[in-house]
């Protein structure tokens, strides 16, 4: 029976269609992916670097940033480059165990990329409200607690949607009308009723937004009240521009995630979808440094020092 499923697990293939209803354009859509691609396996992996290589930046924020940053070169990559094999070759088939870890890498990512901003949103929650105590509060082993804690999470929540996938029948060639494996698409095409799993898919969705957000308002709520207190002007600027990227961040992220929850799967919306999957799995992961990068006067001034001294990097 073993022998059997492996045999029939073997022989199942998936195609994503990707962008082949626009062959006029795969060329042009080819090298904009490339650029973002480049854009930001260079941006993410050059955060990185400057927060390593740079004792001033040793502090609980930069070491969520560096894990933010990771966590989107990562997921980057685990969906781009298949998108880039697709817009040129004209085989857009995937192996069923190719698709299902693709899916696999990809939930991880994503569920820890959407608990590290509510960590870090705790962390300017504490800097703002509680500055004196914020060293003892914001600890080395709390902080190596918190991204742990997320990274965890989002195994656990990826190995459990992975498993009742892996539960579902598929035969033969399944046609997949989108450029990555994700978790609508794949049970879209199952011989078996995918419903037990597209609702465990849709608790651990609503479980993460709910209590994700939960934290993140509820900090900036108290951040907000706190920087109303100030006495002084100065002071409540230097608050606010603390929190500026990460709440630039923050709608940018959770605002794609829940249009994609509203959205209905249909064959009326999946140009939308498609468009909308585009700025959540390859977009995204280029503005967040550049976000970063661009309004924080600390990472701005080391990467100008690492340019004029490239020795440094050595």
């Amino acid at each position: 029976m073993l022998l059997a499923e492996a045999n029939q697990t073997s022989e199942v293939t998936f195609i994503l269609l990707g962008f082949s209803e626009f062959p006029d354009v795969q060329v042009p859509l080819f090298l904009v992916f490339l650029t973002i691609y480049t854009v930001t396996a260079v941006g993410n992996l050059s955060m990185i670097l400057i927060i390593r290589i740079n004792p001033k930046l040793h502090t609980p924020m930069y070491f969520f940033l560096s894990h933010l940053s990771f966590i989107d070169f990562c997921y980057s990559t685990t969906v781009t480059p298949k998108l880039l094999e697709n817009l040129v070759m004209e085989d857009r088939t995937i192996s069923f165990t190719g698709c299902i870890t693709q899916f696999f890498l990809a939930c991880i990512f994503v569920v820890a990329e959407t608990f590290m901003l509510a960590v870090m949103s705790y962390d300017q929650f504490v800097a703002v409200c509680h500055p004196l105590l914020y060293i003892v509060i914001m600890s080395q082993k709390l902080c190596a607690s918190l991204v742990i804690g997320t990274y965890t999470w989002g195994i656990v929540s990826s190995l459990t949607l992975t498993y009742f996938v892996l539960a579902l029948s598929f035969c033969g060639s399944n046609v997949i009308n989108n450029f990555v494996c994700e978790h609508s698409a794949i049970v879209s095409v199952p011989c078996s009723d995918p419903s037990i799993s597209q609702m465990l898919c849709f608790i651990i969705t609503i479980f993460d937004e709910v209590s994700s957000l939960f934290i993140i308002l509820s900090t900036y709520i108290s951040i907000f009240g706190t920087v109303m207190k100030m006495p002084s002007t100065s002071g409540c600027q230097k608050a606010f521009s603390t929190c500026t990227s990460h709440l630039n961040t923050i709608p940018v992220f959770h605002g794609t995630v829940l249009f994609l929850c509203c959205v209905p799967n249909s064959k009326n919306t999946w140009l939308i979808v498609k468009a909308v999957s585009v700025f959540y799995t390859v977009v995204i992961p280029m503005l967040n440094p550049l976000i970063y990068s661009l309004r924080n006067k600390d990472v701005k001034k080391r990467f100008r020092k690492l340019m004029n001294h490239p020795t440094l990097f050595c």
